[in-house]
């Protein structure tokens, strides 16, 4: 699909891993550098997309809906999702080039674009859901994304954040890994909920136990 200003996909890519070389958020290059491994534990895979099954409904996905999934990685839930939402749409996107490339390499029903969701977000594209699994943590500004999402969602559009841990679990196990994820954490619910508020979001419901974080937002004023 085409860009706003009329540059193709490839191009507009082009555009956006030149302005990186300035200035790349570090990030990038240790998801670049994990792709070609990242799904080596099948079992986990099969485990992750047995779990969404069984979420469905609480996730809210469902038939003719437009999605943008944002952070897909290596389009480990895209085929699910697209499934999910048939026969409406999946715009799936990362800024991460080797994850973008494991993830076409699958050939499922989606559109993958790469974009850094914390960057100028150039489509006029909107969306029914925009669905964050496992990305949140690590968009750098965190603020500056929601405001993005907000953007991107239909005036009855949702935002879905989820993860298959609590919060509490997910903050320590980012603090083991390696620099620069490290420091990649899910802020507190009072934080979220300022910042929702703050990208014209409000907190429709949040569920955070030890085995899952799931936070639902809707633009406010919406339905």
């Amino acid at each position: 699909m085409s860009i706003t200003d009329g540059r193709s996909i490839t191009q507009e890519e082009n555009r956006v891993q030149l302005e990186r070389a300035v200035a790349p958020d570090t990030r990038i290059a240790f998801f670049d550098h994990h792709a070609p491994t990242w799904d080596s534990d099948m079992n986990q895979v099969a485990q992750t997309l047995q779990r969404l099954k069984v979420l469905r409904e609480r996730l809210g996905v469902r038939p003719h809906q437009d999605v943008l999934e944002i952070g897909c990685g290596t389009g480990r839930i895209t085929g699910w999702l697209a499934q999910a939402v048939h026969p409406g749409r999946v715009v799936a996107v990362d800024f991460s080039p080797a994850m973008l490339t494991q993830a076409r390499a699958r050939g499922v029903a989606a559109e993958f674009r790469l974009m850094d969701i914390c960057d100028e977000v150039l489509t006029q594209d909107t969306f029914d859901v925009a669905f964050c699994f496992n990305a949140f943590p690590h968009f750098r500004d965190q603020l500056r994304a929601l405001q993005n999402i907000r953007r991107l969602l239909k005036p009855a559009g949702e935002l879905g954040i989820l993860h298959l841990i609590g919060s509490q679990q997910l903050n320590a196990f980012h603090a083991q890994l390696s620099h620069p994820v490290c420091h990649d954490h899910m802020p507190s619910q009072h934080i979220l909920s300022d910042m929702l508020a703050s990208a014209g979001l409000q907190l429709g419901s949040l569920t955070d136990e030890p085995d899952l974080f799931l936070l639902k937002a809707v633009p406010s004023g919406g339905a």
